[in-house]
C-alpha cells in the first residue's frame, strides 16, 4: 500500500488545488481553493467557459458592480465543477479584503452559499474560508449559527485556534510550511529535522489542546513544503495537499506511522486558557511570527484576487 492510501486510513486527505485533472488523479475527499490557486487555474484555457459564464452572470447584475458578482461567480464555478469530482465538500474563500469587516464577510458568505444552492448544492457540502482574524472568528461564530460551515485560513498561533474553536468554526486550516519560511529565514538556518519543524510542532499542539478540551473544530493542516512535514501531522482531522507532494506519497511505499492520537493528546497535562478580544490582540502582536505572516497572507492573496480581477476585465 503506497503511503497516500496508508494516510487516508487515519487523515482525511483534502487536494489543495483547482485543477480538476489533479483532483481526478488523486481523489481526495474534499478540495480547498484560494484565489492564487484559482487565478492560477483560470490561466488555462481548458477553463476559458467558467470565466467567461462568470462575466455573464456579473453584467446581468448591472455595470456598476458586475465585477464583484463575476468574481464571486469564478469561485463558485471552479467549486461546482471540483464538486462534481470529490464526495465531500470544497472550500470557498470570502474576499480577503475583508478581513477585518464582520458585516460584510457574513454578507459575502450567504451570496457565495446561494449561489451554489442556486446550483443545487447542499450547504453541507460548502466550506466558507475566512482569515483567523478576530473579525472572521465573530463572523463564524454567527454563519455557523445559520448552518453555514466555515473553514478558518491564514492561522499561525494557538491564540488563533482558540478563538475559532470557541466560535464553533468547522474546521481550521494551520499552515504548516509557512511557519516553517519564517523560521527559516529569521533562524538563519536550511532546515529542521522532521519532528522540530516549527510548523509541525505548531499544529502539534493545537490538535494536542483541541482534543484535550474536546473541541468540536477540526483540524486541516496545509501549505505543506515536503513530505516529511506531512508524515509529521499523520492522523490529524485532515491535511489538505498540493499534487506534487500527492504524488510523492503516492510514488512511496514506506510505512506511515500515526503520530497524532487523540487518546494520547486528551491524556496530557494542559491548562485551558481564555482568550477575549483584547487577549488575542496583545497575543497576535505579540508573535512576530503569527503577526507577519497573517498580515503577508492577507496581502498575497489580496494580489491574486486584483490579478483575477484584471484577468475578468480582459474578456470584457
Amino acid at each position: 500500500m503506497n503511503q497516500l492510501d496508508q494516510l487516508k486510513k487515519m487523515t482525511t486527505v483534502v487536494a489543495d488545488t483547482g485543477d480538476f485533472e489533479s483532483i481526478k488523479a488523486f481523489s481526495p475527499t474534499d478540495a480547498t481553493t484560494n484565489p492564487s490557486l484559482i487565478y492560477a487555474a483560470s490561466q488555462k484555457p481548458q477553463y476559458r467557459s467558467l470565466i467567461e459564464e462568470a462575466i455573464r452572470y456579473g453584467k446581468s447584475k448591472g455595470e456598476a458592480n458586475w465585477l464583484e458578482f463575476a468574481l464571486d461567480k469564478v469561485f463558485v464555478n471552479f467549486g461546482l465543477e471540483i464538486l462534481k469530482l470529490i464526495p465531500g465538500r470544497v472550500s470557498t474563500e470570502v474576499d480577503a479584503r475583508l478581513s477585518f469587516d464582520i458585516e460584510r464577510s457574513i454578507a459575502k458568505a450567504h451570496r457565495i452559499v446561494s449561489l451554489y444552492e442556486a446550483a443545487g448544492i447542499d450547504r453541507k457540502r460548502i466550506l466558507i474560508k475566512l482569515a483567523s482574524t478576530w473579525e472572521g472568528a465573530v463572523a463564524a461564530r454567527q454563519l455557523e449559527k445559520e448552518g453555514i460551515h466555515c473553514n478558518m485560513t491564514l492561522l499561525f498561533s494557538l491564540p488563533q485556534a482558540i478563538v475559532c474553536a470557541e466560535a464553533k468554526a468547522t474546521l481550521i486550516s494551520p499552515f504548516v510550511g509557512r511557519i516553517l519560511d519564517w523560521h527559516k529565514k529569521n533562524d538563519g538556518v536550511e532546515s529542521y529535522p522532521p519532528a522540530e519543524d516549527p510548523g509541525v510542532k505548531s499544529v502539534t499542539a493545537i490538535y494536542t489542546y483541541y482534543k484535550k478540551f474536546d473541541y468540536k473544530t477540526q483540524i486541516m493542516g496545509a501549505s505543506f513544503r515536503n513530505k516529511d512535514e506531512i508524515l509529521e501531522l499523520a492522523g490529524c482531522d485532515l491535511l489538505t495537499i498540493s499534487p506534487p507532494l500527492l504524488e510523492e506519497l503516492k510514488k512511496s511505499n514506506d510505512p506511515v506511522p500515526r503520530k497524532l492520537d487523540p487518546t494520547k493528546a486528551a491524556a496530557t497535562n494542559l491548562q485551558k486558557l481564555t482568550v477575549e478580544e483584547k487577549t488575542f490582540r496583545y497575543q497576535l502582536s505579540d508573535n512576530a511570527m503569527a503577526n507577519d505572516k497573517l498580515s503577508e497572507g492577507i496581502r498575497n492573496f489580496v494580489k491574486d484576487i486584483v490579478k483575477l480581477e484584471a484577468e475578468l476585465q480582459k474578456f470584457v
